[in-house]
């Protein structure tokens, strides 16, 4: 078979008679032979290979499921995620020039989720292999960030002492200027002995923060994210942007879509990742769900001089989104919903007539459905800058302006 094009999900995809066939870590004009299984084809063997591919630059890739697509050229993996935008965008009959992509760099994600189980010489940790449960080990992983890695040594203690042989354990692990800011799913059930032990490793390795099935343990010291001037400590588990770089890069090109304003809102705020650094320059009006989130942005933004007034609003956006008449005098607004977009809140701001927004996605799919809301309510959608902070993934993060 001869690979026509990559589906979203990175899969290579050819055509054949009874349908698509898919095939896992191919690239569009290779030739490829293996057993027919279904819709899949198994056990591929390349005849002839791409000139964009490349050798994985990681020793773990083709046993680890974490990254899908180090098999090809940087340069090709951005322009496949450029096209994944402009066919969201496409389908719903929008077009807009597109920015360079922004990726971010090897080394740089500062939170992952690591599978763990107790073994019996120790313990493991690591990511699953691919559409597999099995659990490969990452000691050499060059997409995770150097503190992250040197975390996993304590991270192993901590699955010795209070994980089980029979039932894996999730450990999500934060990079916090305090040390690793851990969250572990699934462990043992807490009693007076284990507290003890893992306040110990806690101390020993140190770690910021330690989170036990939903229970703080451990609070060595507090868990800070820097969000512009601010200095926040998010909630145990709480949602970050992947990298440092791609934050960054996602909040320079808000800032440039916004432009000079002098009063913003913000939706689906979290713990404040544009709203903090947007106040140096305007009043912000910041609307989550979360309570604790809210809690934490509203501590920063008191405890941080050289804001503007920032009013923070505890309310299901999904549910009870803002009206129409609740943008009065509002002259910006950022919008940066989960991945099922915001439909109810889009076909209100559509109706508000704030002059300009700010769009941010990490779904090019609803993303382009909401965007069309906007556009036929007399929206112009100038521009689209995509942000790659998920490398070598099949994710896309982006940004769009808004004009009305």
């Amino acid at each position: 078979m001869t690979i026509d094009r990559l589906g979203h999900l990175g899969d290579g995809i050819a055509q054949c008679e009874n349908g698509p066939v898919f095939v896992a870590g191919m690239l569009p004009g290779e030739v490829v032979e293996g057993d027919l299984v279904g819709d899949r084809l198994v056990n591929p063997r390349i005849i002839t290979p791409s000139p964009m591919r490349i050798k994985p630059p990681c020793p773990h890739a083709k046993s680890c499921g974490g990254c899908l697509m180090q098999h090809a050229s940087d340069s090709y993996v951005a322009d496949w995620k450029i096209l994944i935008v402009e066919g969201a965008l496409a389908g719903q009959g929008l077009h807009a020039p597109l920015r360079p992509i922004l990726t971010s760099p090897p080394r740089s994600r500062r939170r992952a989720t690591f599978a763990a189980r107790r073994t019996k010489g120790g313990s493991m940790i690591g990511f699953h292999a691919r559409g597999s449960d099995a659990l490969v080990q990452i000691p050499h992983c060059i997409l995770l960030h150097p503190d992250l890695m040197a975390a996993l040594p304590g991270l192993e203690e901590l699955v010795r002492l209070g994980g089980s042989r029979s039932q894996e354990l999730s450990l999500m692990v934060t990079r916090a200027l305090g040390g690793p800011d851990v969250v572990v799913t699934d462990g043992k059930p807490l009693d007076s002995a284990l507290r003890l032990e893992l306040a110990r490793v806690v101390e020993a390795h140190a770690m910021a923060r330690l989170t036990w099935n939903d229970e703080i343990v451990a609070l060595r010291a507090t868990p800070i994210q820097t969000l512009g001037k601010a200095k926040v400590a998010p909630p145990a588990g709480a949602f970050l942007q992947a990298t440092e770089h791609g934050e960054q890069a996602l909040l320079t090109t808000v800032r440039d879509a916004l432009g000079p304003q002098k009063k913003i809102v913000d939706l689906f705020a979290g713990v404040g990742t544009f709203a903090l650094p947007l106040a140096e320059m305007a009043e912000v009006h910041a609307v989550e769900g979360d309570a604790a989130m809210m809690a934490a942005l509203d501590k920063a933004a008191r405890q941080t001089e050289g804001l503007r007034a920032i009013k923070t609003e505890v309310r299901d956006l999904f549910r009870r989104p803002l009206e129409p008449d609740e943008f009065k005098s509002v002259t910006g607004v950022v919008i940066d919903p989960p991945r099922a977009g915001a439909e109810a809140q889009v076909a209100r701001l559509a109706q508000a007539k704030v002059p300009v927004i700010a769009m941010v996605s990490c779904n090019p799919v609803t993303f382009a459905r909401d965007a069309k809301v906007l556009v036929q309510a007399g929206y112009r959608l100038e521009w689209v800058q995509v942000v790659d902070q998920f490398r070598w993934s099949s994710h896309v993060e982006l940004v769009g302006r808004f004009v009305k």
